[in-house]
């Protein structure tokens, strides 16, 4: 390499973003994708080119082994590193169309599932699919070396990037442990924070049941707290925690599931106060957002205390797993331990394919027309149903039904799966010895042609319209 090359290698370090040692394994690797580097010819030692750029022989060492892993490079003991004779080059990119929605009449599916959130395709496909092929074709971590904290580096960099616009407080890398998915995390928090042979976790009166069972893996009690229309209740929630000696709080803020309660910032802050008296943890599951936040996140009000979790799920995909943990300020490393002894640490292609598809210039266009797809869902469910006692954002993937009488939730959805929709009740979300509303909740079903979705909600609305006979004995 002559010393024209030092200068474009250089310039390449100090253009772009990321870690070093990726932005020096990306300019090596464009550079035998257009022929300048040819196969078989020599690259300078590590420390010599460590020397001529810059950088620490480690940042070298690191973008040889990268391009090394990916079949682009090939090293002799004693001989050097050398341009693989035959280097695996990008294939060109053909992507198969995107699966559309049906439009055929006759190929209408009868059955549609309404139980958990199948998102419309906004181009999160073809942006993932092309992603992947990206990243096939040389894998930045790549693919014969076990996951780790270094290899999750760029994906946990992406992850505060994405979060730049939720009030979270200081906020690094290293505060964001990844996880497979917000379910994952959720029981990495608990790992982090319980402790003794019966702990208690609160939730709220009607809450997402994974609580339930990521707390009942560590063989911890779960107490409801009751709710109004802010949400938890700060009384309730004293005199419960100090009734109890709980340990942990787990809510969310943005878009309560099932109820779809967005706490106001007075709420949060009284919240707070509350746990800081009884010494809880908070957990505050962000999943559920699509739009801009309403208010700080708990972990911005309570640095000490305040655990955030989110993933992918429902602004992507919910195929990928990813899921992220941003833990309270320098508290990062329980959580971190009980990744690394629970699964070592996520994949590597997927750590690699989060990290690009978080910065990639057409995510926040492609997330905004998602928001705009679900809204449009969301607008049949109250077309269809909305003279009925419903609860619903244009911004939410789901909404909330209060049954009108002479309904029972699991005797409406029994009747509901005879008409080929099948939905999630209030039980799913209440204490097991508590009393559940008759309520049910719908979610967006994005997989299926808009006519198939209309016409359940008309199959539904049929139902409600028509509650069983009672015969007075």
């Amino acid at each position: 390499m002559d010393t024209i090359w030092f200068g474009d290698l250089s310039d390449a370090l100090s253009a772009g973003t990321g870690p070093k040692y990726t932005r020096l394994a990306e300019a090596l690797r464009q550079a035998i994708a257009s022929g300048d580097l040819k196969p078989g010819e020599k690259l300078p030692p590590v420390r010599d080119l460590a020397y001529r750029v810059s950088v620490t022989p480690g940042t070298v060492a690191r973008a040889y082994t990268r391009l090394t892993d990916a079949g682009l490079l090939e090293t002799g003991v004693g001989r050097g590193t050398f341009v693989a004779q035959k280097a695996i080059s990008a294939p060109p990119l053909r992507v198969p169309e995107v699966d559309s929605v049906l439009h055929n009449s006759e190929a209408d599916p009868h059955e549609v599932n309404l139980i958990s959130p199948h998102l419309p395709n906004a181009g999160q496909a073809r942006l993932i699919r092309e992603s992947l092929m990206q990243i096939a074709a040389a894998p930045p971590s790549g693919v014969m070396h076990y996951p780790g904290h270094r290899t999750g580096q760029a994906a946990r960099e992406a992850v505060v990037s994405y979060l730049s616009n939720v009030t979270l407080g200081r906020l690094g890398a290293e505060d964001v442990v990844l996880s497979h998915g917000a379910q994952s995390g959720i029981l990495l928090v608990m790992q982090a924070v319980l402790s003794g042979r019966r702990p208690v976790v609160l939730v709220e009166e009607l809450a997402y049941p994974g609580y339930r069972r990521a707390a009942e893996l560590l063989r911890a009690d779960v107490v409801p707290v009751p709710m109004d229309e802010h949400g938890v209740r700060p009384d309730a929630l004293v005199e419960i925690a100090r009734q109890t000696d709980a340990q942990l709080l787990c809510l969310s803020t943005e878009v309560q599931n099932p109820l779809l309660i967005a706490m106001t910032p007075a709420r949060r802050l009284e919240i707070v106060e509350a746990a800081r008296r009884v010494n809880l943890q908070l957990l505050e599951d962000d999943t559920y957002r699509l739009g801009a936040v309403s208010g700080p996140g708990l972990r911005a009000l309570a640095p000490e205390r305040g655990w955030f979790v989110s993933s992918l799920s429902k602004s992507l995909s919910p195929a990928l797993r990813f899921g992220f943990v941003v833990a309270p300020d320098g508290q990062a490393q329980g959580a971190r331990r009980a990744a690394e002894a629970g699964f070592f640490g996520l994949a590597t292609p997927i750590t690699d394919l989060a990290a690009t598809l978080l910065t990639h210039p057409a995510l926040p266009k492609m997330q905004e027309d998602l928001r705009k797809e679900v809204a449009c869902y969301v607008r049949s469910m109250v077309n269809k149903l909305g003279r009925f006692d419903l609860r619903w954002r244009e911004d939410a993937l789901f909404v909330w039904l209060s049954l009108p009488p002479g309904w029972r939730a699991s005797a409406f959805a029994r009747a509901a799966e005879a008409e080929g929709v099948q939905i999630r009740t209030a039980e799913d979300y209440a204490d097991r010895n508590g009393r559940a509303p008759h309520a049910i909740r719908l979610a967006v079903n994005g997989g299926v042609s808009r006519k198939s979705f209309d016409n359940a909600l008309e199959r539904l609305r049929g139902l409600l319209d028509h509650p069983p006979e009672r015969i007075a004995v």
